[in-house]
């Protein structure tokens, strides 16, 4: 399950359970145990998910280097077989150079396309992290919260 799952399933199990006057209900302490323990176990997958999308960046970034940098060579091959005449060589290097600044704007603007993605899926995953530690902490202190007030609740012994 992932901790979506797992967050319903803990929800669904506490609508369920047995309600006491004010806003407590009775909880299986082992049926919560479980559904936390299986909270712990789903999160490194969230963090790996997290992992890949930093290798993905990588690669992004790696195949925009690897494209401009064979543009940059085709570039520079054509401008050096364009060499023969003085009036060639000229409008060559002219050529060249355009082609060499257009290609480093591609690889800038590739380049930062890439981060600017992976920037985003990294902030987004980052959010939905938070987002879910924040919830098990919710649930934790509402748990241990209900727990001592379960305890000391005449009615249940």
């Amino acid at each position: 399950m992932n901790m979506d799952e797992l967050m319903e399933t803990l929800d669904s199990l506490l609508e369920n359970s047995f309600k006491m006057p004010g806003k407590r209900v009775v909880v299986e302490i082992e049926k919560v145990k479980d559904i936390i323990d299986d909270m712990r176990m789903t999160m490194p997958t969230e963090v790996k998910q997290a992992k890949a999308i930093v290798n993905d960046r990588n690669d992004i970034i790696n195949n925009a280097k690897r494209e401009a940098d064979s543009i940059i060579r085709v570039a520079e091959e054509r401008a050096k077989a364009m060499v023969a005449q003085e009036e060639i060589t000229k409008l060559a290097q002219a050529k060249a150079g355009e082609v060499l600044a257009a290609a480093q704007k591609k690889s800038r603007e590739m380049r930062k396309a890439a981060q600017d993605f992976v920037d985003d899926l990294m902030r987004r995953a980052d959010e939905q992290l938070s987002a879910n530690l924040n919830e098990v902490k919710r649930t934790r202190a509402s748990l241990r919260q209900q727990i001592p007030q379960a305890n000391s609740n005449p009615e249940q012994k």
